[in-house]
C-alpha cells in the first residue's frame, strides 16, 4: 500500500496530475467570480420576470446546480431545480432562468435539453468550455459563459457553482456573494489535507455510505459519492436525513448478506435542524450495532458557503488519497469513456 506522505510515489501514480488540479480550486473559484462579473447579461434578465431557476447538465456539469440549490434553499424565493435528462419538465417557460451546463459542450443529454428549453422561450445562460454548445449558442445569440478547457469535468466545480451564484446576484435574485466567496476561498486555501488522508485510510477496502442533512448538505453528499466513484473507482451510496429514517434505516437491521466491511461517513454542519441532529445521533447508535467504522466530518468556516466548500474540498482529497491507496490513477473514467464510444456508434 502506498505511503500517502511519499509525494514521489503519489506523483508517479497520479499520471494526469489530479493533485495539482485539486490544489488549484481556490484559484479556480477566484477566476470563476471574475468571469461571471464581466459577462454581458441581456437587459431583459430582470429578477421580477423569473419565477424559477433551472439547471440542466450531467455529472460534473450538474453538481454545481446541486450545490447552488442546497446553498440557496433558505435565501432565494424562486425554486431551484436541477435536471439530468434529455427532456425537460413542463413548467419550464418564459419565466424560467435556465443554466445550461456542459463542461465539454458536447454532452448529448444537455444538447437535447437545450433545444427543448429554447422552444419554451426561457431565458438561457450556457456555461461551457466549448464544443457543440458554444457553437449553437453563438448561432442562437444566447449568452454563453466560456470557461477554461483541459481539466476533467468533475474538477470544474468552482466554475459550475461560483459562476451561477455571481450571475444570480448580478441579476438581483440573491444578495451579493462577494464576502461569502472571499471567506470560502480563504477556507480552501488554508485546507490541511491530513484530515483527508486519515479518512481515506479508515475507508480503504470498505463499502462506503455517506449520510447528511438534506436541507443544506444534500448537494455535498452527492458530490462526495460522485468523487469516490469517479476518482477512487469504488461503488458508494449516499442518503439524506430525515428521509433515510423512514426507510433506509430499516435496511440496517440485517446486512450480513451484503458485507461486514462498511464505513459510514456523516457530513455535519451547524445549520442542521435540531430534530435532524437528534435523528442522526439515534441513527448512529443503530448503525454502530453493525459496524464500528463510523466517521464524522464537520464543516469549517463562518458563512454557509465557506462551510459548504470546506466539506466539498475534504471529499475531493479523500477521494484522491483513496485512489492512491487503491493504486489507481484518479483521472481516467474508463467505463464512462467506453459507454460514450458505444453510444456514438448508433444515434
Amino acid at each position: 500500500m502506498i505511503d500517502l506522505s511519499d509525494i514521489k510515489s503519489i506523483r508517479k501514480l497520479d499520471r494526469s496530475n489530479m493533485l495539482d488540479i485539486l490544489l488549484g480550486l481556490p484559484g479556480q473559484c477566484r477566476d470563476a467570480a471574475k468571469i461571471a462579473a464581466r459577462i454581458d447579461l441581456p437587459g431583459q434578465y430582470k429578477p421580477y420576470i423569473f419565477d424559477n431557476v433551472f439547471f440542466t447538465g450531467l455529472g460534473g456539469s450538474a453538481i454545481g446546480g446541486d450545490i447552488v440549490k442546497t446553498y440557496l434553499s433558505a435565501d432565494i424565493s424562486a425554486p431551484v431545480i436541477v435536471n439530468r435528462n434529455y427532456d425537460i419538465p413542463a413548467f419550464v417557460g418564459k419565466k424560467t432562468l435556465a443554466f445550461v451546463c456542459s463542461y465539454s459542450g458536447n454532452t448529448e443529454e444537455t444538447i437535447s435539453a437545450y433545444g427543448r428549453i429554447k422552444k419554451t422561450g426561457a431565458k438561457i445562460i450556457a456555461i461551457t468550455s466549448g464544443g457543440r454548445l458554444k457553437t449553437i449558442c453563438k448561432q442562437d445569440k444566447i449568452p454563453c459563459i466560456l470557461i477554461p478547457a483541459g481539466i476533467p469535468p468533475r474538477t470544474a466545480i468552482g466554475y459550475m457553482s461560483v459562476i451561477p451564484l455571481v450571475v444570480l446576484s448580478r441579476i438581483g435574485l440573491i444578495k451579493n456573494q462577494a464576502n461569502q466567496l472571499k471567506e470560502a476561498i480563504g477556507v480552501l486555501a488554508g485546507f490541511k489535507n491530513n484530515i483527508a488522508k486519515n479518512i481515506a485510510k479508515k475507508i480503504y477496502n470498505k463499502f462506503v455510505i455517506i449520510y447528511a442533512a438534506e436541507d443544506f448538505l444534500g448537494g455535498v453528499a452527492t458530490r462526495w459519492r460522485q468523487e469516490l466513484e469517479e476518482n477512487s473507482k469504488i461503488l458508494c451510496l449516499s442518503g439524506l436525513f430525515p428521509e433515510m429514517n423512514h426507510n433506509e434505516i430499516t435496511g440496517w437491521e440485517d446486512v450480513r448478506h451484503i458485507s461486514k466491511d462498511f464505513a459510514v461517513i456523516f457530513l455535519r454542519d451547524k445549520s442542521e435542524h435540531s430534530r435532524v441532529s437528534r435523528r442522526i445521533e439515534i441513527s448512529k447508535e443503530l448503525i454502530r450495532r453493525k459496524t464500528k467504522n463510523i466517521i464524522e466530518v464537520r464543516s469549517t468556516g463562518k458563512s454557509l458557503l465557506a462551510r459548504t466548500f470546506s466539506l466539498i474540498y475534504t471529499g475531493a482529497f479523500v477521494s484522491f488519497y483513496l485512489a492512491m491507496l487503491n493504486n489507481v490513477d484518479p483521472t481516467p473514467v474508463n467505463n464512462v469513456t467506453y459507454l460514450k464510444k458505444k453510444l456514438a456508434r448508433k444515434k
